[in-house]
């Protein structure tokens, strides 16, 4: 039941998730927000380039007046402007649109012409030592609150050393700045527009489209993992989208050859549990058969008989043990102390390997050796290495070829170190770089590769490793290393508590 309500969650944030994707409202998507983040970095860097803009132009349309009133100037000097009449002054004067001109000669000031004298000026303006920034403020100021100001601007015109002046009203000025803002004002707008567009249809094809459909894939593949045409389609790209889609396309299939084993392990464990509650049932009726042949006076069956009981005994534990397992996880060890010769002998009983066989084997641990471990899950241990073995031995069928299994032990401060050696064959490459994965790790065609995952999962259990030593052609070495339990300090302090 909680398998199926995990699975029922994951299914709702699946939907959940695919519902808010098609659910993302077209002004808050991804291209809706590149188009207008585009759109106001193209206008501020616009309104960058506008504040030099219109202070060129103040100051260039300033030089253009100034220029007019200098050539005026130099025919009113010839022509001794005191003798014109004053409505041909007036006309000179708002042909520019000043109050008045004058001329600095040799450090001589001479009003040229005039009209009306203003009672004050708002602003000098030197047009040959006005600084850039002074310029731009200065425009801002006069676009923002002109209109209604006076401005007295001098300066040189061209190569001539005579200093020209003009007093002017900015009424004009401000109303050509203002048409000139409007229009590249509709200019900046085409151009932040323009780019904009561009900008976010060459973005959108290169990466917000691929992100998109990665992202629908992702979805997509969530909703049936195990359908192989729901993996995303790479392209030819090299560049980092390109990338992320073999990368996406690898995990997806590396998640579907996981999930297949999974489910290849739920089927087994299913299949298995079937079998091991039948197999119960016979096991226990080979126990009543080995209680009474027990009774039988034969000396060989009586040797035989308490081998045949503690086999059975084992083998439904085990069974027990599997059906437990589908329900629960590994039992946790039970360590004892425990003579590991002997338990390398109950195992040679179990595997059949008798003196006078085509395989020898050879139990060099020494007869004082102990190892805290649980008696029943080492012997698997062992059983399952030492299966392996006599099957890759097996294998070879020339009578010449020397086949020996050699299990010895050695200790190094509180680790016990049991080396399982054979001269088989070796084990394949494949073999090896799936070593304790079940269905992948096994050496020989038809193999499950169980039996070194079951093994590394128990010696793992006592905090210990299981490890390939060596693995050539004659020689295999399989390493089971497993440290003492630790002593409990207060446990400790309490023996010694004790009185002798």
């Amino acid at each position: 039941m909680q398998v199926m309500d995990n699975r029922m969650a994951d299914k709702a944030t699946i939907d959940a998730g695919a519902d808010s994707l098609h659910a993302v409202p077209r002004g808050r998507g991804l291209s809706a927000k590149l188009l207008v983040l585009t759109a106001i970095f193209v206008l501020l860097a616009e309104i960058l380039i506008f504040l030099p803009s219109i202070s060129n132009f103040r100051l260039r349309w300033l030089e253009e007046r100034l220029g007019t009133a200098a050539a005026v100037s130099v025919l009113l000097v010839q022509d001794d402007a005191a003798h014109l009449p004053r409505e041909v002054q007036n006309e000179v004067l708002m042909s520019i649109g000043a109050k008045a001109v004058a001329v600095r000669d040799g450090g001589v000031s001479r009003l040229l012409v005039v009209s009306e004298m203003p009672p004050h000026v708002d602003e000098h303006i030197d047009l040959a030592n006005t600084r850039p920034l002074t310029a731009m403020g200065d425009a801002l100021d006069t676009l923002i609150f002109g209109g209604d100001r006076t401005l007295r601007v001098f300066g040189h015109v061209g190569e001539s050393d005579k200093e020209f002046e003009l007093i002017i009203p900015d009424q004009r000025l401000h109303k050509a700045m203002l048409a000139y803002s409007r229009n590249v004002g509709i200019l900046a707008m085409l151009i932040a527009l323009s780019t904009a567009i561009l900008v976010f249809y060459t973005i959108d094809r290169m990466m917000i489209r691929p992100i998109r459909a990665m992202t629908r894939s992702m979805l997509d593949f969530s909703q049936a993992p195990d359908d192989p045409a729901r993996i995303i389609t790479t392209g030819a790209r090299v560049d980092e989208i390109g990338v992320a889609e073999r990368e996406l396309a690898g995990m997806q299939q590396r998640l579907q050859r996981t999930l297949g084993e999974q489910k290849h392990l739920a089927d087994l464990g299913l299949a298995v549990s079937k079998i091991n509650h039948d197999m119960r049932n016979i096991l226990a009726s080979a126990q009543l058969m080995s209680d009474r042949l027990g009774e039988v006076k034969d000396p060989t069956a009586q040797s035989l008989v308490p081998r045949l009981v503690r086999a059975l005994n084992r083998a439904v534990s085990y069974s027990e043990g599997v059906i437990n397992y589908g329900r629960t996880q590994e039992a946790p060890p039970s360590r004892r102390h425990l003579r590991l010769r002997q338990t390398v002998e109950d195992v040679q009983g179990m595997l059949g390997i008798e003196p006078d066989g085509s395989v020898e084997f050879e139990n060099v641990v020494d007869a004082n050796f102990e190892i805290d471990a649980d008696s029943e899950q080492l012997v698997r241990v062992l059983t399952n290495l030492c299966r392996n073995s006599l099957q890759a031995m097996a294998s070879d069928t020339e009578s010449a070829i020397v086949k020996r299994l050699t299990i010895s032990a050695e200790r190094n401060g509180s680790v016990s170190r049991i080396l399982v050696i054979d001269t088989g064959p070796g084990l394949p490459q494949k073999a090896r770089e799936n070593l304790f994965s079940a269905f992948r790790g096994s050496a020989r065609s038809g193999g499950t590769g169980l039996g070194l995952a079951i093994a590394h999962e128990l010696v793992r259990a006592h905090g210990g490793t299981l490890e390939l030593v060596e693995s050539i052609g004659g020689r295999t070495v399989f390493a089971i290393t497993i440290p003492d339990q630790p002593v409990r300090l207060d446990e400790a302090r309490s023996s010694l508590r004790r009185p002798a």
